[in-house]
C-alpha cells in the first residue's frame, strides 16, 4: 500500500510539499483523536486510586474538548492540502498529456487509441483526483493511529503489545493477498472501461451510417453488450473482493476477542491491575479500528494503481524527436522540397519504397494514382506526422528531422479533404492560422477564401459559434473556412489533399477560387483525382504500390501508355457522361 501511495508522490512534482504537510496534519489528527483514550485511562486510574479531584476533572474535560477541536482543525487543514493538491496535480498532468500527444506520430491516433486517450482523461484521472487524493492522507492517518494503539498496548502490558503486533502482522499478510487480486481485477475493470468508451465513440461517430443502413439493432446490441460486460466486470470485481473482506472482518473480531481474553487471563494471574483491565475493556474494539478503516479503502488504491499504469502507459509512448537545431534559410538556390530515397512502413506494412523527387520553389507537384498507393503518406511524411524509416526529406537543403517541429509547421499549410473545425466562433477558427493577426487581416483572409459573404449572412456573423467538427456548416462552407485559415497563416508550402473531392458543384467553383488565392506565390503539393486540378502542374508523379510508376508533365504522360493515360481517359469519359446527364436534366 505504501508503494501505491508513493506513486502519487512521484507524480506530485511541486505539490509534494503540500501532500507531505497533509501527512503531518493527518498524524496530528490521529494523535488528537486518540488523546481522549489516554485521558480516559488517566481518569479511570484516578477514580480507582481515589485520587480524582475537581481540578483534575476540569483538566481532563478541557483536554478532551481541546483534542476534539484540534482534531477537527487538523482534519480540515489536511483535507485542504491533499484535495486541492490533487486537482492541481491532475490539472498539470492533463496539460502535460496534451503536450505529449501533440508530439506523438499520427499513427498512434489511427491505431485504435482514441478510446484509450478518452478513457485516461475522463475516467482514470478523474477517479484518482476525486476518489483517491481525498483519502491518501487519511490512509496515512490510519497507519499512524494503529501504531499509536500498538504503543498504547505495550504501555499497558508487554504481552498485550506483542499479541496485538502479531495480529496486525497477520492482517497485513492477508491484506497483501487481497491487494494482489484486487490489482489484477482493477486492471480488467479499467480496460473494460476503455473498451466501453471505444464502443460509445464508434456508435456516436457512425450514427449516420448506422441509421442509413438500418443497423441500429446490430450496433445498439453491440453497445448494449459492452454496457452489460462493464456491469458484469464491475460486479465480478466486488464478488472477488468480498471474500477477502469477510476473512479480514473475522480476524478483526477474533483479534479483539483474543486480546480481551488475554487481558482477563493476565488480570487473573495478578499481572494486570484493574484500571488497565478496564482500559482494555473500554478500548479493545477500537484497537483494530484504524487498520480496518485502512483496508476498507484499499480497493480505491488498487484501482488507482491500475489507473496510474494506464496513464503512464500513454506517457511512455514514443514521441517524435524534436531536438532539431538547424534554422531554415530564407533563400535557397536548390529545391524547396526534396525526397531522397524515402521508404516508410506502418508497423510491418511497407507503403513507400525508395521515393525520390525534387520540387522547386513556387512550382506545383501533383500526386495521382490508385487509392492506397501512398499519395497521402508522402504528404504526411513531409509534415512529420510520421518519421521516415529510410532516406530523408529536406526543405531548402535541411533534413526536416533536424528542424524544430514548430518551425517546420510554420512552413506548411494543409487543406485536408475532411475538414475539422472546433466548437468555437468562426473568427477564432480562422484566426487559429495566425493568432496574432488583426481583425482586418482575418476579414481579408475570409474574403479571399470566398467565405466572407456567407459568414456575414449568419445571425452573429464572425462571432457565430459552430458545432464541434463544423457540424452546423455544409462541407463547402467548412472547406472555405479552413482555406481562410491557411491564407491567414501564409505558409510558403501548401499541401492540398483532395481538397475538392467531397464538395458539390456549386461550392466547388468558390473553393477553386479560394484555392487560387491561397496558392499565389506558393510551392504546391496537390493530391487530386480531377483533371482540371492537376493538368497545369509543373510535375506529376503517378504513385502506385508505394512507388513512383510514372513522372512528367500532363502533356508528356498522356503520350505514354500507363496508369496516367488510363486515368485521363476514365476522367474525360466521366466528365462527358456527367455533362450529358446535366444537359438531360436541364
Amino acid at each position: 500500500m505504501m508503494k501505491l501511495i508513493s506513486r502519487i508522490l512521484a507524480v506530485a512534482g511541486k505539490y509534494q510539499r503540500n501532500i507531505r504537510l497533509a501527512f503531518l496534519f493527518s498524524f496530528l489528527k490521529s494523535m488528537f483523536a486518540k488523546a481522549p483514550i489516554g485521558l480516559g485511562f488517566i481518569a479511570l486510574t484516578a477514580f480507582y486510586n481515589n485520587t480524582m479531584t475537581t481540578d483534575l476533572c476540569i483538566i481532563i474535560g478541557a483536554g478532551m474538548l481541546l483534542s476534539i477541536v484540534l482534531q477537527a482543525l487538523s482534519q480540515n487543514i489536511a483535507d485542504r492540502l491533499q484535495s486541492a493538491s490533487g486537482y492541481w496535480i491532475f490539472s498539470d498532468m492533463r496539460m502535460d498529456l496534451g503536450a505529449h500527444l501533440r508530439k506523438m506520430p499520427m499513427g498512434y491516433f489511427t491505431e485504435g487509441n482514441i478510446g484509450k486517450i478518452s478513457s485516461v482523461l475522463s475516467t482514470d484521472m478523474v477517479f484518482i483526483e476525486e476518489n483517491c487524493m481525498s483519502v491518501i492522507a487519511d490512509m496515512m492517518s490510519h497507519i499512524f493511529s494503529e501504531i499509536i494503539m500498538i504503543i498504547f498496548m505495550f504501555f499497558i502490558n508487554i504481552y498485550l503489545g506483542i499479541v496485538t503486533t502479531i495480529i496486525v502482522v497477520v492482517i497485513i499478510l492477508i491484506a497483501k493477498g487481497m491487494e494482489r487480486d484486487a490489482l489484477k481485477d482493477s486492471s480488467i475493470r479499467q480496460n473494460q472501461s476503455e473498451t466501453l468508451t471505444d464502443a460509445v465513440l464508434d456508435f456516436v461517430e457512425g450514427i449516420g451510417i448506422i441509421k442509413t443502413y438500418n443497423l441500429l439493432g446490430d450496433k445498439s446490441k453491440e453497445l448494449s453488450d459492452n454496457f452489460k460486460e462493464t456491469c458484469r466486470v464491475s460486479i465480478q470485481f466486488e464478488e472477488n473482493h468480498t471474500p477477502w473482506q469477510r476473512i479480514l472482518n473475522i480476524i478483526y473480531g477474533m483479534g479483539a476477542v483474543i486480546i480481551l481474553s488475554l487481558s482477563l487471563y493476565l488480570y487473573s494471574q495478578d499481572m494486570m491491575e484493574v484500571p488497565y483491565l478496564i482500559g482494555v475493556l473500554l478500548f479493545v474494539f477500537d484497537l483494530l479500528g484504524p487498520i480496518k478503516a485502512l483496508y476498507s479503502q484499499s480497493t480505491r488504491l488498487t484501482v488507482m494503481n491500475s489507473c496510474m499504469d494506464r496513464i503512464e502507459e500513454v506517457f511512455q509512448e514514443q514521441q517524435l524527436s524534436d531536438n532539431g537545431k538547424d534554422i531554415l534559410p530564407e533563400t535557397y538556390d536548390g529545391a524547396e522540397v526534396q525526397f531522397d530515397d524515402v521508404s516508410f512502413a506502418y508497423d510491418e506494412k511497407v507503403v513507400l519504397h525508395n521515393i525520390s523527387f525534387n520540387l522547386d520553389k513556387n512550382n506545383m507537384l501533383a500526386l495521382v494514382g490508385p487509392s492506397g498507393g501512398g499519395k497521402s503518406t508522402i504528404a504526411s511524411l513531409l509534415t512529420r506526422f510520421w518519421d521516415v524509416n529510410k532516406g530523408k526529406i529536406q526543405i531548402r537543403g535541411k533534413d526536416i528531422r533536424d528542424i524544430k517541429l514548430s518551425q517546420l509547421m510554420d512552413q506548411i499549410s494543409v487543406v485536408f479533404q475532411r475538414v475539422y473545425l472546433f466548437q468555437d466562433t468562426i473568427y477564432n477558427n480562422i484566426s487559429m492560422g495566425r493568432p496574432d493577426a488583426s481583425e482586418e487581416e482575418v476579414m481579408e483572409a475570409a474574403k479571399k477564401a470566398r467565405c466572407y459573404d456567407f459568414i456575414m449572412s449568419l445571425p452573429e456573423g464572425f462571432q457565430t459559434i459552430i458545432g464541434e467538427g463544423g457540424a452546423t456548416l455544409s462541407g463547402g462552407e467548412k472547406q472555405r473556412i479552413s482555406i481562410a485559415r491557411c491564407i491567414l497563416k501564409d505558409a510558403p508550402i501548401i499541401i492540398l489533399d483532395e481538397a475538392t473531392a467531397s464538395v458539390d458543384a456549386d461550392n466547388e467553383s468558390y473553393i477553386q477560387e479560394a484555392i487560387s488565392e491561397l496558392c499565389v506565390g506558393k510551392t504546391l503539393i496537390v493530391i487530386a483525382h480531377r483533371l482540371n486540378t492537376i493538368r497545369n502542374a509543373d510535375k506529376i508523379l503517378v504513385i502506385a504500390g508505394g512507388e513512383i510508376a510514372q513522372s512528367g508533365t500532363h502533356d508528356e504522360l498522356v503520350k505514354e501508355d500507363g496508369i496516367y493515360k488510363e486515368f485521363v481517359s476514365v476522367r474525360e469519359n466521366t466528365q462527358g457522361w456527367n455533362r450529358n446527364l446535366k444537359n438531360q436534366s436541364a
